[in-house]
């Protein structure tokens, strides 16, 4: 039973402190449209996706107004096409993404994820015609996103494929060139990605999930900069029990909205993936999360420490809240949608070799961070192929989500708008590093994957 205090507390978060259902995600399974027809495949690709989603997002917004809570996005995650698609005889995947692309508009979703590979050990000929599609596919639908997971900790790092999507990045940038290489936008390079990750550009739905599935994300940088507010000048020890209990609170919510879409929809629900995900709103920050600790601007001395502090403490608070936590939980360092990182980059206090820093710490890596148009592709895949490492080492999640800028420079910035932002074009090292990349090859799994 909930006290009038919890509810006016919730009541004063959503409206004055940015929270919200960040998305509620269905995943659906697509193994059973494999055919040896290409044309076959999408068509029931097509009609699986619509008969599944049909009510998606009108029951998501029948939510919203019944109970009063925003949820911003409904999505969809399928199955790794790759996976689907290596049946079709065919060298081309882009119509699956058209396909795809369609059926996100006619259930009225906001993006729909799973045009993805996974390739951590090696690379199928499904997988690499996959890969080779991505520019096509993406520059030529509006609401489909791609994902590739290069590496795990199982299985080390495959180096190939890491300097395929280096190439395939430039590709996208420049095909998207007339948007400032928008496209990049809905690309994600993994390490040890998850299977029920609710959140864009990286969701996919697994083949160890069931054949429908609801997961639902949830926010909210703005709650945990206020609370912290309240504890000005205290001990960690306090700082880090009060992130947790912001977090209770806030997964609490996000637990309520799964289940009466689960219920509503009859799909078993998945899990609540707490992750706090900024957008470039003035209040909601995970930046501003960091400097409310006492640091004078994220990314000086400090910050990949107090960075690990709240994700753990975020992770520990919504652990408690819900019967299932899962997707990447913790918090988010997207440049181009974090208010107080765009003004710290733009400032130069925040580096790319700080962020890569902050990685350790965080939920994923690198992601929405802008880079000069003429960056060489080696450069791009060194740069996946250091976040991958640390994911591997790490055993867990890290990703890279770049974007070359066309024609700009350091010092230029790109505007995607919405809730993806805006983005001063950051430095990268002008040393080569090709090289390196040319060896090609597997990096070897590390010792402590042997747990067996």
């Amino acid at each position: 039973m909930l006290s009038q205090h919890e509810i006016m507390q919730t009541i004063q978060m959503i409206d004055q402190q940015h929270l919200d259902v960040r998305t509620i995600t269905m995943g659906i399974s697509l193994l059973s449209c494999a055919r040896s027809d290409p044309k076959a495949a999408c068509n029931a690709i097509y009609d699986k996706i619509t008969r599944y989603a049909e009510k998606l997002v009108a029951t998501g917004e029948a939510i919203e107004a019944e109970f009063g809570i925003p949820i911003v996005n409904k999505r969809i995650s399928v199955t790794p096409i790759a996976l689907v698609a290596a049946a079709a005889e065919t060298d081309d995947y882009a119509p699956f993404a058209a396909a795809l692309d369609r059926a996100a508009k006619a259930t009225g979703v906001n993006f729909i994820g799973g045009f993805s590979a996974l390739v951590q050990k090696g690379m199928t000929e499904a997988d690499r015609k996959l890969i080779a599609s991505i520019p096509e596919a993406l520059s030529t639908t509006d609401l489909v996103c791609a994902s590739v997971n290069v590496g795990s900790t199982k299985a080390g790092i495959d180096m190939d494929a890491v300097a395929l999507m280096g190439r395939t990045i430039k590709d996208l940038a420049q095909r998207t060139a007339d948007q400032g290489g928008f496209g990049c936008a809905k690309l994600v390079v993994f390490c040890n990605a998850v299977e029920d990750n609710p959140f864009m550009a990286g969701a996919f739905h697994g083949v160890g999930e069931p054949e429908k599935v609801i997961n639902v994300g949830v926010s909210g940088p703005g709650v945990v900069c206020t609370a912290l507010k309240a504890v000005k000048g205290q001990p960690f020890d306090v700082v880090a029990e009060t992130v947790k209990k912001t977090a209770f609170r806030v997964t609490r919510m996000g637990q309520l909205v799964a289940q009466e879409a689960s219920r509503r929809l009859d799909t078993p629900f998945g899990i609540v993936d707490l992750s706090l995900a900024p957008t470039p709103a003035v209040g909601d920050s995970v930046a501003r999360i960091l400097e409310e600790m006492g640091l004078e601007v994220c990314g000086t001395h400090g910050t990949t420490a107090a960075l690990a502090l709240l994700n753990d403490a975020v992770k520990k608070g919504g652990v408690m809240a819900s019967s299932h936590v899962g997707g990447l939980s913790g918090a988010f360092i997207p440049v181009s949608e974090d208010e107080g990182m765009i003004a710290a980059a733009s400032s130069g206090a925040l580096t790319l070799d700080k962020l890569e820093a902050m990685t350790c710490v965080c939920s994923v890596g690198l992601d929405m961070i802008a880079v000069p148009g003429d960056t060489p592709a080696e450069t791009i895949s060194a740069i996946i192929a250091d976040e991958a490492a640390i994911g591997m080492v790490n055993n867990k999640t890290t990703a890279v989500r770049l974007l070359p800028a066309p024609g700009k420079t350091v010092g230029d910035r790109i505007e995607m708008g919405g809730l993806l932002g805006s983005a001063p074009v950051m430095p990268v090292h002008p040393e080569s590093s090709a090289d390196f990349i040319a060896r090609g090859g597997r990096i070897p799994a590390p010792l402590h994957s042997l747990k067996n």
